[in-house]
């Protein structure tokens, strides 16, 4: 009886060991279990087979969080240090002005190649940034809008947080939309600007132009600037123009500046809807490169025989498309471009308007370009926007190519000899109610 007591105890010590055990374990597992669900709510998850992570950062505040759109890799070089190694060269701090030694550049890659725009090269360490739809995305470099998606310096995205505040809401008064125009083109192309787009935006767009002009003064309501900058299309000329633009811009208390070109058509509400999506306290450079790669040239320094050429990698938005700066980046800016300083950079460069504020933005400020894939320039096929798209778009532009017009397609409105720059038919097809349209469009 002692014998079968002892064996009955022995085995409920088992068992209940045994039990301890299992509910150790659970415990363990469940531990475990919870650790990853508070991790995965922090940091994301990818899926373990490297797909891209559900949340990617795009700013240095929670308040720049942002859906993820598309990102594209991009060939290039890394870009150069400015100026020569052995003078004390190199590109100086804002606050110093521009350098005596960079006095000259060439370039090296300035293909262009709209078939197939965004490709890879083949030493790839540079991602262009991409705007879809009004998402912003991200690529890699020291901005964290360039993070990396993968390799070993992947940066994981910031822990979640929910009521994340909305950037300020942007308004159309909040814009300054500047135009680049000459003498030879107020009678074409700014008067149908007058007779369209600009309707939608009188007090917010102001044409910079090289003459006095007395009519188009009274018809924009003494929005004519006279830059007093030579006439022609030559790079003095339009870096001109864009530096007095720019200090028109600093010079107003409006959140962000917009340059077009006087051959674009710009959709003002969708550009108001656009901005909306970005903070104008941050710094910002939205636009479309025309170019498939990142420009690379190389910085001549003279001085002495052995120093050698410096090269220098980095995106710019065509002006052709046209681009905006938000007010924060603009001040950044001011030191190094303001008071004739731009003029000077691109005499340096030897580049025009849009390419030197390209070098200034992302090279020298280390600004990131966003593309806003729906500005477009006469440097691509027109054509190719559908109408159903129309509304979706930015800007618009046109071109006399090989005896044929690069232009949007457009059913309805006016006829090719009346509109062969289709820019009334378009305004027409986006907005109907307009005096000039015809009555047959107006009554839809």
């Amino acid at each position: 009886m002692r014998f079968f007591r002892k064996k009955m105890s022995l085995l409920y010590t088992a068992t209940y060991r045994y039990k301890r055990a299992l509910q150790t374990m659970a415990a363990g597992v469940f531990l475990i279990y919870m650790t990853l669900v508070l991790y995965q709510n922090v940091y994301g998850y990818d899926g373990g087979d490297g797909s891209e992570p559900d949340r990617v950062a795009a700013g240095d505040n929670l308040q720049d969080l942002q859906p993820f759109g598309a990102m594209m890799a991009l060939g290039g070089g890394v870009g150069g240090v400015i100026g020569g190694s052995g003078g004390g060269g190199g590109f100086p701090t804002p606050a110093t002005g521009i350098p005596l030694d960079l006095v000259d550049a060439s370039v090296v890659i300035a293909k262009r190649d709209n078939s197939a725009p965004f490709a890879r090269a083949d030493s790839d360490n540079k991602l262009l940034v991409r705007a879809d739809a009004n998402k912003l995305v991200t690529g890699p470099g020291d901005d964290p809008r360039r993070r990396t998606l993968d390799g070993p310096h992947r940066i994981p995205p910031p822990p979640a947080v929910t009521g994340t505040p909305k950037p300020p809401t942007t308004e159309l008064d909040d814009l300054l939309i500047s135009v680049k125009t000459t003498k030879s083109y107020h009678d074409t192309r700014l008067e149908m600007i007058i007779k369209t787009w600009y309707q939608l935006a009188k007090e917010q767009t102001w044409f910079f132009t090289d003459t006095d002009d007395p009519h188009y003064q009274k018809l924009t309501n003494n929005h004519m600037v006279n830059t007093n900058c030579s006439q022609g299309h030559f790079r003095k000329a339009l870096c001109c123009k864009m530096g007095k633009e720019f200090e028109f811009f600093l010079d107003s208390a409006k959140k962000w500046w917009c340059h077009f070109d006087d051959d674009n058509y710009v959709n003002v509400p969708r550009l108001v809807r656009m901005l909306d999506d970005y903070n104008p306290t941050q710094d910002w450079y939205l636009g479309k490169p025309s170019i498939s790669s990142p420009l690379e040239i190389f910085l001549d320094n003279t001085k002495t025989s052995t120093e050698v050429n410096k090269k220098v990698t980095f995106w710019f938005a065509t002006g052709g498309a046209g681009f905006c700066v938000s007010r924060a980046l603009a001040l950044k800016m001011m030191p190094i471009a303001a008071s004739g300083k731009f003029v000077a950079i691109g005499d340096k460069i030897r580049f025009p308007d849009d390419v030197t504020m390209g070098f200034l933005i992302e090279h020298i400020l280390k600004v990131p370009l966003t593309v806003i894939d729906a500005f477009h320039s006469h440097l691509e096929p027109m054509e190719f926007i559908r109408p159903e798209t129309f509304h979706d778009q930015v800007s618009f532009s046109y071109a006399r190519m090989r005896n044929e017009w690069n232009v949007v397609k457009v059913d309805g409105g006016f006829d090719q000899k009346t509109d062969p720059k289709r820019i009334y038919s378009l305004h027409c097809y986006l907005y109907p109610f307009f005096s000039i349209c015809p009555k047959s469009i107006r009554r839809r």
